[in-house]
C-alpha cells in the first residue's frame, strides 16, 4: 500500500520560503506522478452551463517535468477561481509553521522509542541512518511528521523539487489576480497529519517503511498510468491496497474528505463562475473518489 503517497499536497508551499532544516520537517509527498505529458490529469465537471474543471495535482516534480500537461493551462484559462485543497500562501506564514511543529510534536515524555514497539523504532532508525538523519532529530516528532519527512528525503535523491501543480498555479493566479479559494482549513490539514498512525503508530510506521523502499522500483509504472490517463490502474496502486490495509487511514484521510468537498463543488456548478479545482491526484479515482461521487450526483463527467 502506497502509504508515504497519500499526502496533503499544500504543506510543500512552505518550503518556498522556509528555511532548509524546517522545510525538511514541513514537507508532506502526496505522489510520483511525473505531469509531463499526460494524455489528460483534467476533468470537465457540467450541469446544464455551469462549469467545474477539478485537475489532480503532484506537488514534487522535476525541473523537467515542465511545462505541464497543456489541460491545466487551458483549464486555468478558461476558470476565473483558482480551488486549492487549503491557502497555500499562508504555509509560508511561520506562525503557521510554529502551529504545524506544535501539533506534530509529542509534548511530556512522549518520543517515538516510548510509543513504537521495539521491532518498528529499530527499523525506522536503520532506515533514517542510511538516509544520514539520526533518528534523534526526530524523536519527538509524530509518525506522521516522521514518514513524511523521510520521504521527502527519498524524492530529493531521484531530482524532485517541491515545485510542483499546486505552487505553480498558486503563485500564477496571484499574479493574474484571479480568486482563490480553498475547500479546507489548515486547521484541518496539520490535523490529519498529526492523527496519521494514532493507535496503530508502530504498524504504520512499518507499512510506511515498506513502502519507502519500494519508491524508486514503482516510479515508472506511476509515471506510465498517469500519463496514459489509466485511472484503474491508480485506484489499484492507490485505493484498492489502503482500503484493505488502513481501511481508517483511507476513510479519514480520503473518503470523508471527498464526502466534505462534494458539496462545495456542487455549490459551485450552481453559480455562473467558472472554477478550477485542484486536488491530490488519490481524491479523483477509485469507487468513491471524487469522479464517481460527482457522476453518482448527476453532474456530466469527461476528460478535458
Amino acid at each position: 500500500m502506497k502509504i508515504t503517497e497519500i499526502r496533503n499536497h499544500a504543506w510543500c508551499a512552505a518550503l518556498r520560503q522556509a528555511p532548509k532544516d524546517l522545510a525538511l520537517l514541513l514537507a508532506m509527498g502526496l505522489g510520483l506522478f511525473n505531469g509531463a505529458w499526460a494524455d489528460t490529469s483534467v476533468w470537465v465537471i457540467t450541469s446544464g452551463n455551469n462549469t467545474v474543471y477539478l485537475g489532480g495535482t503532484v506537488h514534487l516534480l522535476r525541473p523537467t517535468d515542465y511545462p505541464l500537461p497543456e489541460e491545466y493551462e487551458q483549464a486555468y484559462q478558461a476558470s476565473s477561481e483558482i480551488y486549492f485543497e487549503t491557502d497555500i500562501s499562508a504555509m509560508t506564514d511561520f506562525s503557521v509553521q510554529a502551529q504545524m511543529l506544535q501539533q506534530l510534536s509529542y509534548d511530556g515524555d512522549r518520543t517515538l522509542k516510548t510509543v513504537l514497539n521495539t521491532e518498528a523504532y529499530t527499523a525506522l532508525s536503520a532506515y533514517a541512518d542510511k538516509l544520514g538523519l539520526p533518528l534523534m532529530m526526530l524523536e519527538k516528532f509524530k509518525p506522521g511528521m516522521v514518514v513524511s519527512t523521510l520521504q521527502l528525503l527519498e524524492f530529493q535523491k531521484m531530482g524532485f523539487t517541491p515545485q510542483g501543480v499546486d505552487n505553480y498555479f498558486n503563485t500564477k493566479a496571484i499574479g493574474d489576480a484571479k480568486t482563490l479559494g480553498q475547500l479546507e482549513t489548515i486547521e484541518q490539514q496539520i490535523g490529519f497529519l498529526a492523527a496519521m498512525g494514532e493507535g496503530n503508530e508502530s504498524e504504520f510506521i512499518l507499512l510506511s517503511l515498506r513502502d519507502l523502499e519500494e519508491t524508486e522500483a514503482v516510479m515508472e509504472e506511476m509515471i506510465r498510468a498517469w500519463r496514459e490517463g489509466d485511472n484503474d490502474k491508480l485506484a489499484e496502486m492507490f485505493i484498492a491496497d489502503m482500503q484493505e490495509e488502513a481501511p481508517e487511514l483511507y476513510d479519514s484521510l480520503l473518503l470523508q474528505r471527498n464526502l466534505n468537498w462534494v458539496p462545495q463543488i456542487e455549490s459551485m456548478l450552481r453559480d455562473a463562475d467558472t472554477e478550477f479545482v485542484l486536488v491530490g491526484a488519490a481524491h479523483l479515482v477509485g469507487d468513491q473518489g471524487l469522479l464517481d461521487l460527482l457522476s453518482r450526483k448527476g453532474f456530466q463527467v469527461k476528460q478535458l
